[in-house]
């Protein structure tokens, strides 16, 4: 066994494969003493593992003595590849399939250069190195401009960091199917409330306005965007939930479309399922 292939059970499991598949892909075979046609794949993986040299990891799973894991990975039958990205599956096949098969599976796998590049961006941003992940971004995007994943990740950097302007006019440019994916919504919805609550005054002054006149709407909205584009969600939508107690209709429904804005922002916080709860009060 060479240094790209590993014996794996429950015990290593989330080291090798959980743990590995952040790094690179791995590429983890279920297979048995029993089974013959594990024989004729099981040496073709072993040897382009050490071919591919660290491009992936193969871990080999004897499904008898590990059937929970088995069970847990939807394995029917044997030979059964899964390829693990990421910590989650992104590819696989069944049987004993002819070498260049493989290579095939193996070249849709492993990233290109501009894919590896994004993931080490990803690392440095979550080390607090946004400065230095931008720029490896902008190499990627040369290797690939049509690498949307590059730009998406760019934005929200951007985002961060104040750029709201760059971070717009990047999710602008990806292609509409990119565009319905829930993390550019989140996104998209993040930009829209920091411009938005851009130049309406400070959150003193407009509480200021609202203790003056409870039905200042303009204000109240302003408000709303403001805290929500602080991160202070609650209280942004409290305010969007008291514009709809006092005028739900005004201005085409806009403190009811904003909160639809905030649950697209929030998505899968549990806020959004209480929330929802209270904005159907409210218009009841």
């Amino acid at each position: 066994m060479g240094q790209f292939a590993f014996d794996v059970d429950s015990g290593n499991f989330q080291q090798i494969v959980i743990e590995g598949s952040k790094k690179v892909p791995v590429v983890v075979d279920f297979w048995a003493p029993w089974c013959g046609p594990c024989k004729v794949l099981k040496p073709i993986l072993e040897k382009l593992a050490e071919e591919y040299a660290g491009k992936f990891i193969l871990a080999k799973v004897n499904s008898d003595e590990n059937q929970e894991l088995a069970a847990q990975f939807g394995v029917r039958g044997i030979p059964s590849v899964k390829a693990i990205y990421g910590g989650e599956i992104v590819d696989e096949f069944s049987g004993a399939i002819p070498e260049g098969q493989v290579r095939a599976f193996l070249d849709r796998i492993i990233p290109s250069p501009a894919e590896e590049l994004r993931l080490k961006a990803a690392e440095l941003k979550a080390a607090g190195e946004a400065a230095q992940a931008l720029q490896l971004l902008a190499e990627a995007s040369k290797l690939d401009a049509g690498n949307e994943k590059v730009r998406l990740d760019a934005a929200e950097i951007l985002c961060e960091a104040g750029e709201l302007d760059e971070a717009r006019r990047l999710l602008d440019s990806l292609s509409p199917a990119m565009k319905q994916e829930d993390r550019v919504a989140r996104l998209a919805a993040k930009i829209n409330f920091a411009l938005s609550s851009q130049g309406g005054g400070d959150e003193a002054a407009l509480r200021d306005k609202i203790k003056a006149d409870a039905k200042d709407m303009d204000s109240r909205l302003q408000l709303a965007k403001l805290l929500i584009a602080s991160g202070r969600h609650a209280e942004g939508m409290d305010q969007l939930l008291e514009m709809i107690r006092i005028d739900r209709a005004w201005n085409d429904e806009a403190a009811r479309k904003t909160m639809l804005d905030v649950f697209n922002l929030l998505a899968g916080s549990p806020l959004v399922a209480e929330y929802r709860r209270k904005l159907a009060s409210a218009l009841n």
